[in-house]
């Protein structure tokens, strides 16, 4: 079975790979204005340091215990696997670079220049200088390595200066950390907008640190540690509070095994024989750049450009719209008389966060649940819970602090929600939860009433503008009650409930969905399967897929990310199609419909098609039951599969290619933009000429509908 399946599909991490060289094509995409594409470059710096922080950390630590089991879908060794990626890295690397490069060109001429050492005007060097020695030499903490000053700790992803240094015929390395508290960039007197990078800086007054000896070789460093934790791995201490625990791995994470260098010139032999002796790291896993290590300051950069130079040079700002009429006042009331989608980043997530304030002070409301696994560092839904614990209302938040490289962060609401007087829960020792899940408990005249939103995205006020999600608010009295259940579960425990309604990670999604795919399957040539996530590595449902393709099922993929699932391969997956979008905005939404038409079965959740949701995460996907909603949803893929500009489709062979656009030119995002727009719109022209009460026409105009724009 495994060697059928590797007919078919490809390795996880070099799918990743071509995921990000498709972000890094949108910096070199002149359509896309000239800072956005600069931005880009930052993601995909970004986006590598994690991969090799987590990715490569794992598989490090599998080849590190001698572990010679093989990838199923390709055969590989964790050993092989990195040596792929570490072969793949130098190609990426130049390619950064280059466009780095073109860019760096485009932009000076609107005055937008990153200066090296070199380019710098006698004015300038003194300027700097001066703020060098004001500025920046005080917070230095240079040191030699000798035998009396041993080789620091490198921390992870921090910048490092180094040279040789002699003295008296002496040689030896001089270090210096490049502090974090000092700005990624300095900006020179001027009206254009140009500024030296910190390390640039350094490097170019490193003798003023190291004033007793002569300086060579100089460089800038920065090593990725593996980051790739696990609470679960540890032994914990059942009378220790799970958040401590957290704590104590978060100080680890800063010690583990360093799984990539990167510098910026080439390392003198001495230095390299230093470096890759402290490190312990072989010459493959050291890479040198011309771009920044670091490049956050891009994005303090686009707030620093003029307004009218901006418009050049930025996306058009766009707001998320309110398309809910606010005439008809109370959100609980609303979404009692039908069901609510909200499709994120064209619609606010302000609708949703007003009804939780109001349900905070509503005296009908008895409870409100939720899950968190991410959250912005300010978050309003944070104070609207509170606000309901301090009204007496029974709060219960789970909160996953193991959401990575938000632990801290989660950690801190943990303890703001717990003062407040909400019931904190952690979840499981060896299950993340990654659901999205919201209920609150109304007084109703027979009974307890429920409300529930489940989404694919998280609750975090700042990414909801930028990430696109679906959101769904129900008073669906059947998803209410399993959403009851699934919060009691989780309370006591329980991992096995059963549901009626919702697919639960680990228990029900993967085998539910490998249930609606085999009733694709048996209906041959007249079955429709169409799939939106982010990445699919789940064996199980990937060879599902073959088999319903193989009966002549049609199967549309929408896959952002990862794709271990090869399409066009006859015999195997010849009516598969997979499509990947990659725009102004992260897609993230996850929809899974099957058939057509009124029979259509349609779900969205917070689960992908990857063996960490089906197994080892506990995840939820809920059914939509509202005709309109599920024609919405089914428009809203229709629109992604017909994009022409920003969609590439994944090739036999693994490789992406841009859509052919056969007469229609559609960006599926713009389109979505244009569209809450045109609808936030019509909602607002019905309120301001809003006729008297139980007037037919604004009754309708209140029913939301989109059309076809």
């Amino acid at each position: 079975m495994a060697e059928e399946i590797r007919n078919y599909t490809q390795n996880r991490e070099l799918s990743w790979l071509a995921f990000n060289a498709r972000v890094l094509d949108e910096a070199t995409d002149p359509m896309v204005p000239l800072l956005e594409r600069l931005k880009f470059v930052a993601i995909f710096t970004s986006n590598l340091d994690e991969f090799f922080m987590i990715r490569v950390g794992s598989l490090y630590d599998i080849a590190a215990l001698g572990n010679t089991a093989r990838d199923s879908r390709t055969g590989m060794t964790a050993t092989e696997q990195l040596e792929r990626i570490y072969a793949a890295m130098g190609p990426l690397y130049a390619r950064r670079d280059r466009v780095y490069r073109a860019l760096q060109q485009e932009l000076c001429t609107w005055g937008i220049r990153s200066v090296s050492p070199d380019e710098l005007t006698p004015r300038e060097k003194k300027y700097l200088k001066n703020y060098f020695r004001e500025q920046v030499l005080p917070l230095l903490s240079p040191q030699i390595v000798d035998p009396s000053h041993p080789f620091p700790h490198l921390g992870n992803k921090e910048l490092y200066i180094i040279a040789n240094l002699t003295r008296k015929k002496e040689t030896m390395m001089g270090i210096v950390p490049v502090p974090s508290m000092l700005p990624e960039v300095v900006y020179l007197p001027g009206e254009d907008l140009r500024f030296i990078s910190m390390e640039n800086l350094l490097l170019t007054f490193l003798d003023l640190v190291f004033d007793q000896y002569q300086v060579s070789d100089k460089n800038c460093i920065c090593v990725t540690r593996n980051a790739d934790i696990s609470p679960d791995d540890e032994l914990f201490d059942v009378e220790e509070d799970f958040r401590c625990h957290m704590k104590k791995l978060l100080h680890k994470r800063r010690r583990m095994a360093v799984v990539r260098v990167e510098t910026a010139y080439p390392l003198e032999k001495h230095l390299e024989a230093v470096i890759t002796r402290r490190c312990s790291v072989e010459k493959s896993q050291i890479f040198q750049t011309a771009a920044p290590m670091k490049m956050d300051y891009v994005y303090a950069l686009l707030t620093k450009v003029p307004p009218a130079m901006g418009q050049a040079l930025l996306y058009p700002p766009f707001t998320p719209q309110d398309t809910l009429p606010a005439g008809q006042g109370s959100m609980l009331k609303l979404v009692r008389k039908r069901d609510v989608l909200l499709s994120f980043p064209y619609e606010s997530m302000d609708p949703f966060l007003r009804m939780l304030r109001e349900a905070a002070s509503d005296p009908d409301v008895v409870s409100i649940r939720i899950t968190i696994y991410r959250l912005a560092r300010n978050a309003r839904l944070v104070e609207y819970l509170c606000a309901a614990a301090e009204n007496g209302k029974e709060v219960t938040v789970l909160i996953e602090l193991r959401a990575r490289f938000d632990e801290q962060n989660n950690i801190d609401w943990s303890e703001r929600l717990e003062a407040a007087g909400c019931r904190i829960l952690y979840g499981f020792e060896t299950y993340k939860v990654h659901s999205k899940v919201c209920l609150i408990t109304m007084r109703g005249k027979h009974g307890a009433q429920y409300i529930t939103q489940i989404g694919t995205g998280n609750y975090n006020e700042k990414t909801a503008a930028l990430y696109t999600d679906l959101s769904l608010i129900t008073a669906d009295p059947g998803i209410g009650a399993d959403a009851a259940r699934f919060f009691k579960n989780m309370a006591i425990g329980n991992l096995n409930g059963s549901y009626d309604h919702l697919l639960v990670s680990p228990v029900s999604f993967r085998q539910t969905l490998l249930e609606l795919i085999a009733g694709e399957t048996a209906k041959g040539e007249a079955g429709h399967i169409v799939i939106k996530c982010n990445s699919v590595t789940d064996c199980d449902l990937i060879r599902s897929l073959s088999r319903a393709s193989r009966a002549g099922v049609r199967v549309e993929l929408i896959v952002r990310g990862i794709c271990c699932i090869l399409p066009g391969v006859p015999g195997y997956t010849e009516h598969i199609t997979v499509t990947s979008l990659v725009g102004r905005y992260l897609e993230h939404a996850r929809i899974y419909a099957f058939g057509d038409g009124a029979e259509r079965k349609l779900f969205i959740g917070s689960a992908d098609m990857m063996t960490r949701n089906t197994e080892r995460r506990v995840e939820v996907v809920t059914p939509v039951y509202d005709p309109a909603l599920k024609q919405e949803i089914g428009q809203y893929l229709d629109i992604q599969l017909r994009d022409t500009v920003k969609a590439r489709e994944l090739l036999s062979d693994g490789t992406y290619r841009k859509k052919d656009p056969a007469g229609e030119t559609l960006c599926a995002q713009e389109w979505f933009m244009a569209d809450a727009v045109r609808r936030a719109g019509e909602v607002r022209r019905a309120e301001e000429h809003r006729p008297s009460a139980g007037d037919g026409l604004f009754a309708r105009l209140l029913v939301r509908f989109h059309g076809n724009g």
